[in-house]
This record gives C-alpha cells, structure tokens and sequence, in this order.
C-alpha cells in the first residue's frame, strides 16, 4: 500500500526561493573592515542569484551536471553562488583556499571545473594555478583585485558584476531529481590525495531541516548566525542553506579573520549565534584578555572540527558568559553528526559531562562502534570502539572523477556503514565521547592511551597556550607519548611540573617521558592539529626533545 502524500522533490532550489519571499527581509551582512559593513536582504540575493544562473547559462555556456567552483570568503556573493549553481541543476564546488597549492590544483582537475569564482584578492593565489587547470574555461573575478595577474590567462575573464549586471530576474528553474548532485567538497588531504564527497539536493534539505532543530543550532528568524567557520569547510557547516530556509540573519567576515576583527564584528552587530573550531575561539579569548569588548549577545556558539579543551569552555562561561556547545561531523558527514545539549531537568555541574562530551546522535544519524576484532561494541559509557555512522546526509562513496565510478574503499566504507577513524565511547542515552583518531591512539604496552585526553588536561594548565601528543616508537612499550606544548608568554619551561600536574588526573603509566617545546602547533587547512607533521619531525630529530 502507498501513501496518498504527494511527491516533491526536496531540492535546494525551494529552499532559495523560501528564503527569498517569505524570509525576504532577513539579511546577509557582510564585514568591510573600515566603514559601514556591506548589507543586503534575502530578496536581494535572491535576485543576483537568479542574475547568476542566467549569465552562467546564456554567457559562460554552463549546463546541468557541470562543477562551477568557488574560491572565495564568506560574503554575500558566495552566498549567491551557494544557491544560483545547484538551482540551476549545475554542482557547486566550493575550494579550500588553504590546502597546499598542489592539492588545490588536483581538486579543480579531478572535478573537472568549467567555472571559478575567485574573489579579486585571492588572485595571487589562483593565478599561477591556472595554466595546470585543463578544464577551467571561465574566470569570475568577485570584488577588486589585481586582474593584471590575469593578463595573458588561458580561461576567458569575467568581472563578477559586469557579468550579471541587466540579466533577467526570472529564471525557469528546472524540475530537478532530489538525489542529483547540488554541491560537493574534498576533505583535506591530512593521507593521500583530497577525495570528492558529493552532496545532493535532498541531503542539503533534510540536513538544512536539522540544522535548524532545536536539538541541533536552534535558529529562527529573530537569531543572527555569525559563520566564521569558512564556506568552503563542509558547506559552512550547513548554515546558509539553513539560514534561507528560517530567515536567521548571517553576518560573514569576508577575509578579516584575525581574533581584533571577530571581537569587533561581535560587539558591533550583536549576533547570537556564532560556530568556529576551536582555535579561533582560543584566539578570540586571547584578544579579550587584552582588550575586553562586549560578547553578551552570543547565547550559542558551536564548536567542531576538533575536539574543545574543556578549560577554554570554562574560560569563555566564567569570563563572559558564553556556553561553547561541542558538535562533531565531518564531510563525509555533511557535517553535522552530533551535538552536545545536556538532558533536561539538570544542575550546571550534573549538565558538565554531557557538554564535554561530542554530543547526542539525532534521529537521522544511525551509530555504532566497532571493536578491535570487528565486533560491534554496546553503548554503555566504557566499551570503545571506531565510530561507523549511516544515514541520509552521510556519504556511501567518494566521487571517482569525470567518468569513473565512483569509489567505496575498504577502509572508509562498511557494509554501508562510513567507518569514520575516529574511536571513542557512546552512553545508553546516545551520547558520543570521542577518545581519538584511530591513527592518533597511542598503543602503549598492549593498552591505549588517548592523545586527546592527554592535550586537554595539558591546556587546562596556565602556562600552556596549546600542546598536542602524539605516539612515538619506544623500544620496550612499542609506542610512548610525546607531549609537545606552546607555552604561554612569559611562562618557564618546567616539565616536572607538567608531569606532575598530569599525574594528577590520569593513571601514571600513561605521563609522557618524552617532552618538548614548540613555537606553535602545526594545523591543517581547517585549523585541526596536523600530528603527521610532528611526528615527521620527530623521526627526522628537529624536535629539541628531553627525556625525563
């Protein structure tokens, strides 16, 4: 028996088209950096993105299923992008600014990208790029920039505005498949080369619809969302197609990311909720130590990405009173996999645990752990285990490349299941706690010590700005920790005292014997710590290593 319900593709060409009739007013605020922030309304970028789609059909020639990448910051224009590309049936892919220039190369050719926006001052980057990039046909240079660096360009070059200026503001968006693909992102690289995750049109709603619940963000048209977490990370984490969807005002910060900017974005636009990973709020806590500025109007922030030190929540309650909700994901996640808002009925101390723990799974997000002999692990708080996750907004496969089928590797991909590296815990009421990466767990004697666990206690220490652990051959327990830690200014260095104050909240035999100071943690292109390159630098002995 079928249902009587009728049959509408979710598409994110309605979530456009909602967001800019019934939210019209809501707006898209965009920071300058010296004068009055750029400002325009959801009926707005409605407009332009329709403007977009025509000048991309009728001029550049792009038709469905062709990738139309993106190089650019958080900003109006790329907010217009985000909706014009999959609206007209064509595949958004939005480029890591920050992957090495290699990477940013392979990704272009392996999608087989006709278009790039590029905003004008990311020229410098792209330029040199371009005559390794066989299928770009088309430059769209967003804003002012160098153009000169285009001179002799193989792709034909277009300005941005120029493009769309006096293009109808109809368009007959096409009846599109739910399951095409809308937009896709390659993750970061940390092993081998960036893989393809391809989203579709009904992923990004149902996932949009999430994001919005109040298990998930909780945001409404009356909310201002501040997206510092950039727009090519995993589609902004979800926030501007959920945006469109309930009306929540964005304010973005183009390229003015430095801590000073952030503090001064939030004081004077006054947005109430804010999502970043982890070092951009360590950064931020640091710049309002040295000069306060008023952030009472965050009643949220999402942290993800990595995992949080639970002493930096701390630090932003008690000084400011500013609660950081854990939230985990990644892009073969859509993002959004969890998130940690406590049980209902408990006192702020009874609620800690569950805040620092990644968070509860929603209904959409099947879980489970998967022991070291493959067996599946139960939910009981204690029993550990790799996290494999399925659902509608998780990927089955990466993207093959133009032509090729697409790829389900061993390692990545189970019985259906994504088995996403990351090892951890999960309670009876389905609350994650991630200990580690799978590759980042240090194998100690036959037992398993947690890095992560390791580098949060260290950073609850006042001397220690960041610190991060790693694994490290030993001859007698197979692998030993390396604790390498940023100290903070001023501070001595004095490993005896780190030791101790580790021996204080962890069994003994897990302390590191190995330690080492570093002027900063190296991080990948989304901000995690990258061990890879400690450990590199380990074997290769540029680390000024003591031995206790």
């Amino acid at each position: 028996m079928l249902s009587t319900m009728q049959d509408v593709p979710l598409t994110v060409t309605r979530i456009l088209v909602h967001g800019a009739t019934v939210h019209g007013r809501s707006r898209v605020t965009t920071w300058t950096g010296d004068g009055e922030p750029h400002r325009r309304s959801f009926a707005e970028i409605g407009t332009r993105a329709v403007q977009l789609a025509n000048a991309l059909r009728d001029e550049l020639g792009v038709v469905e299923g062709d990738r139309v990448a993106t190089l650019m910051w958080n900003n109006a224009e790329h907010v217009e992008s985000y909706f014009a590309i999959p609206a007209m049936g064509a595949v958004l892919h939005t480029l890591n600014l920050r992957l090495p220039v290699e990477q940013l190369s392979f990704i272009v050719d392996h999608a087989a990208d006709r278009v790039i926006l590029v905003n004008g001052s990311l020229l410098p980057l792209l330029a040199p790029l371009l005559p390794g990039m066989a299928s770009v046909e088309h430059v769209v240079v967003v804003g002012p920039g160098d153009t000169s660096l285009l001179d002799g360009c193989r792709p034909a070059v277009h300005a941005y505005e120029e493009l769309i200026a006096g293009r109808p503001t109809r368009y007959d968006w096409p009846e599109l498949d739910e399951r095409q693909a809308a937009a896709m992102c390659y993750t970061s690289g940390t092993t081998g080369d960036p893989k393809g995750v391809v989203f579709s049109h009904r992923s990004v709603y149902l996932h949009s619809m999430q994001v919005n619940m109040a298990e998930s963000f909780s945001l409404s048209d009356r909310d201002t969302t501040f997206p510092v977490v950039p727009m090519f990370h995993v589609n902004a984490w979800g926030i501007p197609h959920a945006a469109f969807m309930t009306g929540v005002n964005m304010l973005l910060t183009d390229r003015f990311l430095q801590p000073a900017a952030i503090a001064e974005m939030i004081e004077t636009e006054r947005p109430t909720h804010a999502a970043a990973v982890p070092t951009i709020w360590q950064g931020l806590l640091a710049e309002l130590a040295a000069k306060p500025r008023d952030i009472s109007s965050l009643r949220n922030v999402v942290i993800g990405g990595s995992a949080c030190p639970p002493s930096l929540m701390r630090a932003f309650e008690e000084r400011h009173g500013v609660a950081l909700c854990h939230a985990w994901g990644m892009t073969e996640t859509s993002p959004l996999g969890t998130v940690s808002h406590p049980p209902a009925g408990l006192t702020d101390e009874e609620a800690w645990p569950y805040r620092i723990t990644q968070g509860r799974f929603p209904a959409s997000v099947e879980a489970r752990l998967i022991g070291p002999d493959g067996e599946v692990m139960p939910w009981d708080g204690q029993s550990a285990g790799e996290l494999e996750v399925r659902g509608p907004w998780i990927a089955g496969a990466y993207f093959g490349g133009v032509g090729h089928e697409p790829q389900v590797p061993e390692d990545k991909f189970r019985d259906g299941w994504l088995r996403t590296g990351d090892v951890g815990t999960i309670s009876p009421d389905g609350y994650l706690t991630l200990t580690d990466r799978s590759k980042d767990v240090i194998k100690s004697g036959g037992e398993w010590i947690s890095s992560v666990e390791l580098e949060n206690h260290l950073m609850a220490h006042p001397d220690v700005a960041e610190a991060a652990v790693v694994a490290v051959p030993d001859e007698r327990w197979g692998e030993r920790p390396l604790a390498t830690v940023v100290l903070r200014d001023g501070a001595a260095t004095d490993y005896e005292a780190l030791r101790a104050f580790l021996a204080d909240r962890v069994a003994r035999w897990q302390v590191p014997e190995r330690w080492a100071v570093i002027p900063s943690v190296p991080k990948t292109s989304v901000g995690k710590f990258d061990k890879k390159v400690i450990r590199r630098q380990y074997a290769d002995g540029e680390l000024d290593v003591t031995l206790l």
